[in-house]
C-alpha cells in the first residue's frame, strides 16, 4: 500500500468537496478546483476526511494511488490557505515593473518583456537588495509552471549567477578561464 495513498485528506471547515462520478471539485475562500480523477482510482468522502483508494493492485494503479492523493490534498490547502513561490532577479541593471495583470521585465535584451500573468496568480515584487517576485495562488500546478515560465525569460548562468532564479536554488558556479592557468 501507498504510504502517501493510504493517509486520508483533511478537509478543513473553510472548504466544500463535491464529488460527482469521476469529477471531484473543491471550494474554498480562495477560490474553486476541479479535476477528473483516473479510472484506477477512486475518491470516497468520509466525513470531514477524503480517503483515495486503488482500484486494483497493478504497477500503475499504485502509482497513480498516491498521485491522486497528493493532487487532491493540493487542491484542498490551495483553495483553503493558497501556494507562494518566490524568484530572485539579480543582475546589474535589471528591474521589473508592475502593471494591472502582467509583469514588464528589464533583463538585459533590446526589449522589455511583457508576461501576462495567468488568472488566479497574483504577483508582487519587493526591492531590497535583490528584486524579488513574489507569486501567490490557489492551484499549484499553474503556479509552478508560470515561476517556471519566468524563470526560462533568462535563466540563471553559471559564471556571474546572473538572471533569474528560484529563492531556495542554489547556482553552482563555474571558474572562468583565467582559473585554468
Amino acid at each position: 500500500m501507498s504510504r502517501i495513498g493510504k493517509r486520508p485528506i483533511n478537509v478543513p471547515s473553510g472548504a466544500k468537496v463535491t464529488i460527482d462520478g469521476r469529477i471531484i471539485t473543491v471550494q474554498g475562500p480562495k477560490g474553486t478546483l476541479s479535476r477528473e480523477v483516473h479510472p484506477l482510482a477512486s475518491v470516497e468522502k468520509d466525513g470531514e476526511y477524503l480517503v483515495v483508494r486503488r482500484v486494483d493492485d497493478t504497477r500503475q494503479g499504485r502509482s497513480i494511488h498516491g498521485l491522486f492523493r497528493t493532487l487532491i490534498n493540493n487542491m484542498v490547502v490551495g483553495v483553503t490557505r493558497g501556494f507562494t513561490r518566490e524568484l530572485l532577479v539579480i543582475g546589474v541593471g535589471y528591474k521589473i515593473e508592475e502593471k494591472e495583470n502582467e509583469l514588464v521585465f528589464h533583463v538585459g535584451y533590446s526589449h522589455p518583456i511583457e508576461f501576462p500573468l495567468p488568472e488566479g496568480i497574483k504577483a508582487r515584487v519587493e526591492r531590497q537588495k535583490e528584486i524579488r517576485v513574489i507569486l501567490e495562488g490557489y492551484d499549484k500546478e499553474l503556479l509552478g509552471l508560470t515561476a517556471s515560465r519566468i524563470r526560462s525569460l533568462r535563466p540563471p548562468e553559471p559564471y556571474k549567477g546572473k538572471g533569474i532564479r528560484y529563492a531556495d536554488e542554489q547556482i553552482i558556479r563555474k571558474a572562468g578561464k583565467t582559473a585554468a592557468q
